[in-house]
């Protein structure tokens, strides 16, 4: 028996080991038996080697973030990874291993790491000319505008461009106060807009620590078809809209901020209808309505370029940020000739916003979605994506909801199904588990137990078939 067994011992090492060389998806720390081996799923093949990296290690990174970064940064793992280099849908560490991004694309990427052909617009306009937006003219700012206002329906023709998302949220308010001659604006609940003290009191209870009380923003009910009183009837969450209009306020109202499916808030899809009767509470009380897209813009969604579009709507201003650059810093706020003359009356420029190397990176990305058909792949990936994540809801009972669209989609881990109680304890193990198979995930929601599975819109079938194999494995082996 001993001799058997030092065996099977010597020769499930040799095949764990084998495995280890052919699979980088594979954690190096592996120790399971023969048969756990054979089932850990298997990364799609990519022809391409990150250069050498020389640089420091992540514990010493680590201790110098410490020391000098603000210590409220956040953290995923409980070992922070050292990602030293991007290719279109993959990261690399700092070893040369190989991760599945199924986050980064909302956070900043669109067309995939380092894209050829965003990094050469990049590069080229860096060579001629950095920055020159207020006092000269440069034809970089004016092409993209352009663009970017042919994607866009009715009005919707004068950009303003700025830094980052919460620049263009802030801006937007800032219009809309001075526009309507309000001063109180409606958000959701369970919102998310940005990080300066206007966008934090519109963020509301997303997460308790971006919640900043500002004077004049009111929150209503979250329509949220999954947890919301009301299920999925966006016509009974639109009356408390009303509600607030009429006992919150003296019955006119600056703008309605929302976005069409919540990101940081947790993949939640507004319900059915709700913004079409929501925009015309606004409109009765003479207020606009802001689409923020900063995370559904730019064909994410799949079936429609902007997340407005999936519920019928037109607004008067579309802020937009994160995909648009590509991971260039840039924002950009649109709105009617006029809307946009309103700021005529105060000096408002931006320094940076819309500088020429900004401006080429967004060209760059309009045109490489057009090019590569990115708005259909997230269509065709992203509900087969859904449909494979949807299946695997029907076999753990961990998974309460999975909600979304294109490649924007929402796995809500709950303990009890009856009760929904959020599983947020268990959803951390998980993460952890998922990353040592090389599979990179988002985490959010309101109680931090929704997995945002938002990657670069080239995912392709292969990786989504990897991401839902390695999910599965991880959920069954918990």
């Amino acid at each position: 028996m001993q001799r058997f067994g030092m065996r099977r011992a010597e020769r499930g090492r040799h095949l764990q080991y084998c495995w280890r060389r052919r699979y980088s998806g594979l954690p190096q720390t592996t120790t399971t038996v023969l048969e756990d081996v054979v089932s850990v799923p298997k990364m799609a093949p990519f022809d391409y080697s990150p250069p050498p990296y020389t640089g420091p290690t992540v514990d010493e990174i680590f201790n110098k973030r410490k020391q000098f970064l603000s210590p409220s940064m956040l953290y995923f793992y409980n070992k922070p990874l050292n990602i030293v280099h991007g290719k279109m849908q993959y990261l690399f560490d700092e070893s040369g291993r190989r991760y599945l991004d199924a986050f980064g694309g909302i956070a900043t990427v669109s067309c995939g790491h380092c894209h050829p052909e965003v990094v050469d617009a990049i590069v080229n306009q860096t060579n001629k000319l950095q920055h020159s937006t207020i006092l000269y003219f440069n034809h970089a700012i004016a092409d993209f505008a352009e663009s970017l206002t042919s994607k866009l329906p009715g009005d919707l023709k004068v950009v303003f461009f700025t830094n980052s998302g919460t620049e263009a949220n802030e801006l937007a308010m800032m219009m809309a106060r001075l526009y309507t001659g309000s001063h109180d604006i409606i958000s959701l609940r369970n919102a998310y807009h940005g990080n300066a003290a206007g966008t934090m009191g519109a963020t509301a209870q997303c997460n308790w620590k971006f919640n900043i009380v500002q004077s004049g923003v009111h929150h209503a009910l979250n329509p949220d078809p999954y947890r919301g009183i009301f299920g999925s009837d966006g016509k009974m969450y639109a009356k408390d809209v009303q509600d607030v209009i009429q006992f919150s306020t003296s019955g006119q109202v600056a703008a309605f901020i929302s976005e069409a499916i919540q990101g940081v808030g947790g993949i939640i899809e507004l319900a059915p209808s709700y913004l079409s009767t929501v925009y015309s509470s606004i409109k009765e009380a003479g207020g606009l309505c802001i689409a923020d897209e900063v995370q559904t813009g730019f064909g994410r969604t799949g079936s429609h370029f902007w997340g407005f579009e999936n519920q019928g709507v037109v607004p008067d201003i579309v802020t937009m940020a994160k995909g648009i650059g590509n991971g260039i810093p840039l924002g950009a706020v649109v709105t009617t000739p006029k809307i946009a003359e309103v700021l005529t009356r105060r000096n408002y420029f931006n320094t940076f916003g819309g500088n020429p190397v900004c401006s080429a990176a967004g060209l760059a990305v309009l045109r490489v979605i057009e090019k590569e058909k990115l708005q259909e792949n997230a269509h065709a990936v992203g509900s087969y994506l859904k449909e494979r994540l949807t299946a695997l809801k029907d076999k753990h009972e961990i998974i309460g909801d999975v909600r979304g669209r294109g490649l924007m989609l929402g796995v809500e881990l709950v303990s009890d199904r009856q009760q929904k109680t959020p599983a947020k304890v268990e959803i951390l193990h998980l993460m952890d588990q998922i990353k040592g198979m090389g599979v990179l995930i988002g985490k959010g929601g309101f109680y931090g137990n929704v997995f945002r599975i938002t990657p670069p819109l080239c995912f392709s079938r292969e990786d989504a078939d990897f991401l839902v194999d390695v999910m599965d494995y991880a959920i069954s082996k918990m």
